[in-house]
């Protein structure tokens, strides 16, 4: 489970804001421990100031979803990682979280996210997937595994 998600590429973020509503979006991440980590980049938006900062702010739920999709079900999977999300205040915390992203990611080697950094502790990891041998899958993985 950790393999998978700390190889994987992408990921969903998934914020509540005051009002209840969920807020779902894409983001690069790195896994350190059980902390993850996204930033605000470079990449084109109307402010740095994003929703899913203030609803973290606010609400502190978070929630990180890694997949893999094909059109061979067989090999279909799914984790998520719940827990507390903050803004992280500590420089020396948001240097170490950009350095994670930048050996991640070759796009941030050569333009490091300069933005607000999230951070996720971790409380629960779940996933499934659709090996045939699930009790092995849960064994290997350390985890629980939800439908």
């Amino acid at each position: 489970m950790r393999h998978r998600v700390e190889t994987a590429r992408v990921a969903r973020l998934a914020t509540v804001g005051v009002d209840g509503h969920p807020h779902l979006v894409p983001v690069c991440f790195a896994v350190d421990g059980e902390v993850v980590y996204s930033a605000v980049d470079h990449k084109p938006k109307r402010t740095i100031r994003l929703r899913r900062i203030a609803n973290i702010e606010a609400t502190e739920h978070a929630c990180l979803l890694v997949d893999a999709y094909r059109e061979d079900w067989s090999t279909l999977w799914w984790v998520r990682l719940d827990g507390t999300g903050r803004v992280v205040a500590d420089p020396a915390e948001t240097a170490r979280a950009v350095a994670l992203l930048v050996a991640k990611y070759e796009q941030y080697a050569r333009r490091p996210p300069t933005g607000p950094v999230l951070a996720i502790d971790v409380t629960r990891w779940s996933g499934w997937t659709a090996a045939t041998d699930r009790a092995a899958t849960e064994r290997r993985a350390g985890g629980s595994y939800d439908r």
